[in-house]
């Protein structure tokens, strides 16, 4: 949910309000446009949804 707020400035309200479908289409989202908007050839970008839980 932070990754949304983040960079979206939403409040933690108004993305609670959402259904976890749809927040993880925000941040597949988000991710694509960073991905695009800085690619990396030495480095390999990761979305947030890469990353696992521990």
């Amino acid at each position: 949910m932070s990754f949304i707020c983040y960079y979206f400035h939403w409040s933690q309200q108004e993305v609670e309000s959402l259904d976890h479908a749809t927040r993880r289409r925000w941040c597949e989202e988000i991710s694509s446009i960073n991905v695009s908007l800085n690619p990396s050839e030495q480095k390999k970008e990761k979305s947030i949804l890469d990353f696992k839980r521990r």
